[in-house]
């Protein structure tokens, strides 16, 4: 009986220390879907999260040995339907409320505090079967031990198949078999009345978490219905993203983490200036580069060029890439071009791409999410800048969407910048009208010479013509040049100054 005993406590110790990460990394990773600047928001749960697990720590001193594995059970009641909806409770503080980030934390501080109270907890239960240095060392191995299983399940296995929201129901459940097996294995030791009692609410929390469970998809429904106005037409999170794509009469509209990517009605002033300016200046280009632009519109563009031969499009997301070969919605409006025989589809991370080849390209086009988290601002670094260089022909051109020198005006020169400082011959900025958008901007770079005054394009057009490209290069006072630093690996100072400017009009 006795190693029957201090075997489900030592499993007790394992699930407890495998929930308490996934809980930890579920809320970090909401909020960076959210907000953005996953550092920030990685470092604001850690260091919420350990600071109330000292708490929990210094709390459990107050409580007393009596009924001490009745409390215990309570306890883990209380974790796992804190924990277990801790993600859905994210989701409805961002959609319904404007305390998300409040809400972070709260939701951070308590399980911290309920988490810290576990391991003193399961210490002093094992007291009877272990001595202090072998009971402190079987609880913290054994518990660390499922914090590392938890790391590599997370971004490996769960977040693929479950998605954020239903991680955090499906370890909800997971933790309240700590106390179904506790209450099951520990019947003889707990008075009936006090039986019954955990027993009816070990099933309501169940029943709450597994309902919510099953019924998952249909709140993430009503979750994306109340936070987009159109109608949802697909949605899916994916490990690298969560995909939504809306439809109203016709206009298609695809959001990425809740940021438009890109509206039919009106992405031809975005795909047409950020493909043809470049084209204009290149040479009868044969070899393109495209980085990000999955959905395949920029790619649209760059096929209406006849001297183009060779088309490599590098995206990270399989999902994006898939919808764009796929999904009838999106077929429409790229016209089909992710299936064209020219193009070679590869899912990867750019930065790792062009460390890895030694191809070079006539005209690299940058069709990149705007810097909203330091994945991403490694894109609009110097350095990046810089490997884009090294793959270019010697006549080579590319172009790097630049985000809007309107709303983000200093992350715009700033990627302008960062641009000029990889040693680029010759730069040039040029900004349009996206009625979805605003104004929004666009960094040109080559080492031949770029005459603005030139027009020499002959494909077909809804938007880009002679006299358009006569104006791109004209800024007004209020968003005009500014002398300002590049942005590098170790700092990358756009993704401040991005967050700061869209912060600033949101």
């Amino acid at each position: 009986m006795k190693n029957k005993e201090t075997k489900i406590l030592i499993f007790s110790v394992f699930i407890a220390g495998l929930c308490s990460i996934i809980y930890e990394l579920l809320i970090a990773t909401a909020s960076s879907y959210f907000l953005g600047d996953s550092i920030k928001q990685f470092s604001i749960t850690i260091g919420a999260y350990m600071a109330a697990m000292g708490v929990g720590s210094y709390l459990s001193r107050l409580i007393s040995d009596e009924n001490l594995l009745i409390k215990f059970i309570r306890f883990e009641l209380l974790l796992g339907l804190i924990g277990g909806l801790s993600v859905p409770l994210l989701y409805a503080a961002f959609a319904y409320t404007n305390y998300f980030q409040t809400s972070s934390i709260a939701l951070t501080i308590c399980i911290g505090i309920l988490i810290g109270l576990e391991i003193p907890f399961l210490s002093r239960l094992l007291e009877k079967y272990y001595s202090l240095k072998i009971n402190i060392s079987n609880v913290l191995s054994v518990d660390y031990f499922g914090a590392l299983i938890a790391t590599l399940v997370f971004p490996f296995l769960l977040l693929p198949a479950l998605g954020t929201f239903k991680t955090s129901l499906f370890f909800g459940l997971i933790n309240m078999s700590i106390a179904v097996i506790l209450l099951w294995s520990f019947s003889e030791v707990i008075s009936i009345s006090k039986k019954k009692i955990l027993w009816l609410h070990t099933l309501f929390v169940t029943l709450l978490l597994g309902g919510t469970f099953a019924i998952s998809n249909t709140l993430l429904s009503e979750w994306s219905n109340n936070l987009y106005t159109d109608r949802i037409v697909y949605a899916k999170e994916t490990p690298y993203q969560n995909i939504v794509m809306t439809k109203h009469k016709g206009d298609l509209r695809l959001f990425l983490n809740g940021n438009l990517q890109f509206s039919s009605s009106d992405e031809y002033r975005y795909h047409e200036s950020l493909v043809h300016v470049p084209f204009n200046f290149a040479k009868s280009p044969r070899s393109v580069l495209i980085l990000g632009g999955g959905d395949g519109l920029g790619l649209r563009e760059v096929l209406k060029h006849e001297s183009v031969v060779e088309i490599k499009l590098i995206d990270l997301d399989p999902e994006i890439s898939r919808l764009g070969r796929e999904n009838r919605n999106v077929l429409r409006v790229n016209q089909g071009s992710m299936n064209n025989d020219r193009v070679e589809v590869i899912n990867s991370d750019a930065y790792k791409y062009l460390l890895n080849s030694q191809e070079r390209f006539d005209v690299i086009i940058i069709d990149l999410p705007d810097p909203n988290n330091p994945s991403l601002a490694r894109l609009y670094s110097r350095e990046f800048y810089r490997l884009i260089k090294m793959h270019l022909s010697k006549d080579g051109v590319f172009v790097t969407q630049a985000t809007s020198p309107f709303f983000a005006t200093d992350a715009f020169w700033t990627i302008f910048s960062s641009v000029e400082s990889a040693g680029f011959a010759n730069v040039l900025p040029y900004h349009v009208n996206v009625p979805s958008f605003g104004e929004w901007g666009f960094v040109v770079g080559s080492d031949r010479d770029m005459n603005r005054d030139e027009w020499q394009l002959n494909v077909v057009t809804k938007f880009l013509d002679r006299d358009v490209f006569g104006n791109i290069w004209i800024f007004g006072k209020d968003i005009a040049y500014r002398d300002l630093e590049p942005s590098t690996i170790d700092r990358p100072r756009v993704l401040d100054l991005y967050l700061k400017g869209w912060t600033h009009w949101n």
